[in-house]
């Protein structure tokens, strides 16, 4: 039976950290949903103070989400001078009501004396009380110490040290972090050596990738014990990143005989890699290992040649083994492999041999040519199946649509919409209002809908969010708009691409609505 390794996910608290990203709350619970059906083993959803209400929200808010994984919250031990039932941010932590708590304290020695401002005999003291308080209130503390490898290498007796007083205090595992990114392999691997013989419990690793090792150091950990991964999903995090979960995972379980997620969620890994990338709204990076668009494409003409004999000539790995597929850049040919999982999702029974399958892909690829993106819109993405399958057919289409911005004497901006569609022989005419055109533009095809289908009442927006695909164009380039909706069951994301913002709009929100009539006609069937 294979080792089993802990997984542990900070994509939603130092992902979150990255330049240029920035989660809503109704992110955060997505991304947590999904992190959920990979199959992470921990889930770090932020860190929860009064100075930080939306992950307050989030650890309120996620309880309702029955999640398998470990829900955990992130945060310090006591300030010196404090005890610990006094302190504000061990409170805070145990207010969350997470089973699970991240504790991170200072094993530097240069932190503890120019950051904490304090003697390295009471940072002992503030680690084992801080955790022992944690634990007498019956969390589990995963212990971060912070900056270990620069600590051990400025003073390794007192890093070690720092390490004792957690395990003392009742830690379940001691996590090693690479805080600063700057420990190289082989330093890394002469530390762990000696640090394993000197702790008695379990230990993780946390790398971050300034020196470029982040995903190195973290399987080099394992091979030296490590029981536990943490990182973040893309390698989002501080400055260059965290170690990229993406790449930890698959090399574990396809290549270091470990088990993480299970295979068949190994397989999810570049759905889910794209889909985080347009929940983060960045562009999703296409040179990554594993999940990127290119990992598995070819284009010189002896590795075509030699793969298509012998597909492991140049490929190190299965393609489908992590839900990617094979594309010959030259003949311009791929497989269906990333469609049928995708068709599988409500239709399970699916072959590869399914003519569905080949006009799904044509279609999809004429689409993704124009700039849409499915991974984030999967209420899109089933309708043109549905739709190429004769399942479903629109219920309305628009016959025109116009908005107005409008400013009163007030300075205060609001926008008008007016909508024509046609719902079998009959054209409607509506009008709405709102803070903006989408808003008024959703409430004008409401007016519409309503009367006919009343079920549209249910549906309501929870994200919208614009990305101009190609600024080299300026104000004539394509935008693609994403919408995240909601009848109180279900969440779904839809996608529209067009030069007008307004347009991309339309497509997107009209989907939403389309979606819902679909899927409660075909529960109704």
């Amino acid at each position: 039976m294979s080792e089993k390794i802990e997984i542990y996910d900070s994509t939603l608290r130092d992902g979150a950290q990255a330049e240029g990203i920035s989660y809503s709350l109704e992110d955060k619970l997505l991304i947590a949903r999904r992190l959920d059906s990979l199959g992470v083993h921990y889930i770090e959803g932020g860190w929860p103070n009064p100075t930080n209400p939306k992950d307050l929200a989030f650890f309120e808010r996620v309880k309702s989400l029955d999640l398998n994984a470990k829900i955990t919250a992130f945060g310090s031990t006591r300030r010196a001078g404090h005890a610990p039932e006094d302190d504000d941010t061990l409170n805070t932590l145990l207010n969350a009501d997470t089973g699970s708590i991240a504790l991170f304290g200072k094993t530097w020695t240069l932190h503890v004396l120019e950051v904490l401002r304090t003697t390295l005999d009471e940072n002992l003291k503030i680690i084992e009380d801080s955790v022992a308080y944690l634990v007498s209130h019956g969390r589990e503390v995963v212990y971060d110490a912070e900056h270990f490898f620069d600590g051990y290498k400025s003073d390794a007796d007192y890093a070690i040290e720092t390490l004792n007083a957690a395990e003392r205090g009742g830690a379940r595992i001691l996590v090693l972090c690479d805080t600063n990114g700057g420990t190289l392999s082989s330093e890394l691997g002469k530390i762990l050596n000696d640090v394993k013989g000197k702790i008695s419990i379990n230990f993780g690793i946390h790398a971050h990738n300034d020196s470029g090792v982040g995903v190195a150091n973290s399987l080099l950990a394992v091979e030296f014990g490590a029981v536990q991964v943490q990182g973040t999903f893309n390698g989002y995090g501080e400055r260059c990143g965290n170690a990229n979960l993406s790449s930890i995972i698959p090399n574990l379980d396809l290549k270091m005989g470990k088990e993480t997620i299970g295979k068949e969620n190994v397989q999810e890994l570049m759905g889910f890699s794209r889909f985080l990338s347009e929940i983060a709204n960045v562009y999703h990076d296409h040179r990554q290992p594993f999940v990127g668009e290119s990992a598995f494409a070819h284009k010189g003409g002896a590795h075509i040649d030699g793969v298509m004999k012998v597909a492991h000539s140049f490929e190190h790995i299965a393609p489908d083994a992590v839900g990617n597929e094979r594309r010959f850049l030259v003949s311009d040919q791929s497989g269906g492999a990333t469609i049928v999982n995708k068709l599988r999702r409500f239709l399970p029974n699916i072959s590869k041999s399914d003519p569905l399958v080949a006009t799904v892909l044509e279609r999809v690829k004429i689409l993704e040519n124009q700039g849409y993106q499915f991974e984030a819109a999967e209420g899109s993405f089933e309708l043109l199946a549905r739709r190429v399958q004769g399942v479903y057919e629109n219920k309305f289409s628009l016959v025109h649509f116009r908005t107005i911005n409008r400013r009163g004497a007030e300075e205060i901006e609001d926008a008008e919409a007016i909508v024509k569609v046609r719902i079998n022989d009959q054209v409607l005419h509506t009008v709405g209002s709102g803070d903006g055109p989408v808003n008024a533009l959703d409430r004008a095809l409401r007016n519409a809908l309503e009367d006919e289908f009343p079920a549209v009442r249910s549906v309501h927006l929870e994200d919208y969010k614009v990305r101009v695909l190609s600024s080299r164009d300026g104000t004539a380039a394509k935008v693609r708009v994403l919408i995240e909706s909601s009848d109180g069951e279900d969440s779904w994301g839809t996608v529209g691409v067009s030069e007008n913002v307004i347009d991309a709009s339309w497509l997107a929100l009209a989907d939403s609505l389309h979606y819902k009539l679909m899927k409660d006609s075909i529960i109704n069937d």
